[in-house]
């Protein structure tokens, strides 16, 4: 999922300074699962947001929305006549889910209440860690599923540095080093074979990137690019 978490109040109260009404929006998804932006969160902000207006004299009126996907027009269609309400829409959602609001509702100014952080699993209660780049190569197929771009601090994709020590990576003593974590699943899997055979080397993707499922578009239905 992609993790995110909370911008720092004071950022926030910055951001809607020139604003008198404001729409919280949470996103029922991936920062509802990682306890930062969803509807209990949204509840809380205003809440804060409202409190710290009247202690300053510059009240805020405030409106609470949760919506499943920001990063979905079904979904962003659904508050479209609402919105019209407000001065802004304050987004609880990630880096994408500012951005489907943005483009979706582009007559209304969208301010990220966030800061996406990274696409990452759950290491405990409250605990989240960074698994996957997003590098769009993937090759966990040849390191047991463990993927080295996110989770080596080097990113390297073709075995380890060397300077590892006691299992943990030189760079930070916080975290294993991932390229053991690999050489321990494969052996596991009975696949240590996989690391004879050399990845081809990673380039950065060109951005934007794209992708187009044929099989599901709608007929003659064009292409669209982001605005």
């Amino acid at each position: 999922m992609i993790v995110a978490e909370l911008k720092p109040f004071e950022e926030i109260k910055n951001m809607l300074r020139d604003y008198k009404k404001v729409l919280v929006l949470g996103c029922g998804t991936c920062v509802t699962v990682c306890m930062s932006g969803g509807e209990r969160q949204v509840e809380l902000l205003a809440s804060a947001l409202k409190m710290a207006g009247k202690l300053t004299g510059n009240e805020l009126t405030t409106g609470e929305k949760t919506i499943l996907r920001q990063c979905d027009p079904e979904f962003i269609d659904q508050i479209k006549d609402e919105v019209s309400q407000y001065d802004a829409i304050l987004s609880l959602a990630c880096g994408a889910g500012v951005q489907g609001i943005a483009e979706r509702l582009g007559d209304t100014p969208v301010l990220p209440a966030m800061n996406t952080t990274f696409i990452g699993l759950s290491d405990g209660q409250g605990t989240w860690v960074e698994v996957c780049a997003a590098c769009g190569n993937c090759i966990l197929n040849e390191t047991g599923g463990i993927c080295p771009m996110a989770r080596c601090a080097k990113s390297l994709i073709n075995g380890p540095c060397g300077g590892s020590k006691g299992g943990m990576c030189e760079v930070s003593k916080d975290n294993p080093c991932a390229w053991q974590q690999i050489y321990a699943r494969l052996s596991k899997l009975n696949k240590l074979h996989c690391l004879k055979e050399k990845s081809e080397s990673k380039t950065k993707p060109v951005h934007p990137r794209r992708m187009v499922r044929e099989d599901l578009r709608l007929e003659k239905e064009p292409t669209k690019g982001v605005k």
